[in-house]
């Protein structure tokens, strides 16, 4: 069925089932409420299909992208360095839907090689999807997805990392079968076929692109082509098209951490898109393209405010390599010898020395306490990024 929009509606396919997890181990009652076929999603093919969208959604979208174009222009052409900080940013708070929760220090731990805190390791490996992502923009192929999920996963879960899922999955309900889940995607024969429609509806270039995009979304979410880690890719996916169809140019704008504000209105919008109504989503696709550009701007002129008040507590001479550990710390708040002789090109002894004013400045803070092996952090740089993911997680 279409609806009003133009836009198909998810219809339904019974499907018969048999369970992986031996009945034995669980009650009669389980098993009765489980037995039979269940109803999977049949997800219509879209390449084809031009949205109708309300005038006022139109125009909210287009609002939006102008301002995001704006703030990555002033910010990709002004402060270049704070492009990483934006993307670990961006990582961590769009993970937090998915209930992946870390603070920045654990996070910034985990990418020099930590691997005690394991959300802060998804969460970095959510990092390697952004960038896969953003990579492999003007290719944006079945192939770029799979990558960008094995960016994602490869690290944690190499089993399925880059691979489309070859079971049924369900959202929510119970894990001994789909029947009292709230929503079951397409059974898993179909995900290939469905990707590659939807990989031809995002080449298009007759659409307005954060509609585009916020309808690529929904429907790859839908598709859930993944075993696990279709959020984290599906917002990747929204920058992707963002660089590829030349809206971004320099910096990751923080969307999926705008989308973070209201959880509740995020998945009312997905279902929505499934009963064939793209509006709700683009509506608020640009509702957090707005929320997410402001938070990054109040990053930024935290980022900014904290390295003016370095030129004057650090005391080094013009042109030393103190500045340019400075100018590292804002894009990695936890560094160590080794990551400043990397990023400098010097020996780890001068590293040490270079680190040196940083730490009798008190702007940055050994904390590991040992003779080798040490590390510093950047207190201020943490508070501000934690103070950015705090923002982009209250709710509305």
């Amino acid at each position: 069925m279409v609806s009003d929009a133009g836009w198909p509606q998810l219809g339904t396919e019974l499907r018969p089932w048999k369970p992986s997890i031996a009945p034995e181990l669980v009650s009669a009652s389980v098993r009765r409420k489980h037995a039979g076929s269940y109803r999977a999603a049949v997800v219509p093919l879209i390449a084809d299909r031009t949205p109708q969208l309300p005038t006022d959604v139109v125009t909210l979208a287009e609002e939006a992208s102008v301002e995001i174009a704006r703030f990555d222009a002033e910010l990709g052409a002004e402060v270049a360095p704070f492009a990483s900080v934006l993307l670990r940013s961006e990582s961590a708070s769009s993970s937090m839907i998915e209930n992946l929760t870390s603070g920045a220090k654990a996070i910034a731990l985990a990418e020099l090689g930590s691997t005690e805190k394991r959300n802060a390791s998804e969460i970095v490996g959510n990092v390697a999807a952004m960038r896969a992502a953003l990579e492999l923009a003007e290719h944006l192929d079945a192939s770029a997805i799979l990558t960008m999920h094995a960016a994602l996963l490869g690290d944690l879960h190499p089993d399925i990392a880059g691979r489309w899922r070859g079971e049924q999955v369900w959202i929510g309900g119970t894990s001994f079968g789909p029947h009292q889940a709230l929503f079951v995607p397409p059974h898993h024969e179909h995900v290939e076929p469905l990707i590659h429609d939807l990989v031809a509806f995002m080449g298009r270039t007759d659409i307005p692109l954060l509609a585009q995009a916020a309808i690529a979304h929904a429907q790859f979410e839908t598709i859930h082509p993944f075993p696990d880690g279709n959020g984290r890719t599906g917002r990747a996916l929204i920058h992707s098209m963002l660089r590829g169809h030349g809206l971004t140019q320099n910096v990751t704008v923080p969307v999926s951490a705008g989308l973070l504000t209201d959880t509740n209105a995020y998945f009312d919008a997905l279902t929505a898109y499934r009963e064939g109504e793209p509006a709700t989503i683009v509506q608020r696709l640009a509702e957090a393209s707005f929320e997410a550009t402001t938070n990054g701007r109040q990053l930024v002129a935290a980022l900014r405010e904290i390295r003016a008040g370095w030129d004057y507590t650090i005391k080094a001479r013009r042109g030393a390599s103190a500045w340019r550990v400075a100018d590292l710390v804002l894009r990695q708040p936890v560094i160590d010898a080794a990551t400043v002789g990397a990023e400098l090109g010097i020996a780890p002894q001068n590293a040490q020395r270079a680190i040196a004013p940083l730490a009798e400045a008190g702007v940055l803070t050994e904390f590991t306490g040992l003779r080798r092996n040490r590390m510093w952090q950047s207190r201020e740089v943490l508070a501000a990024l934690d103070d950015f993911a705090t923002r982009a997680g209250r709710r509305a």
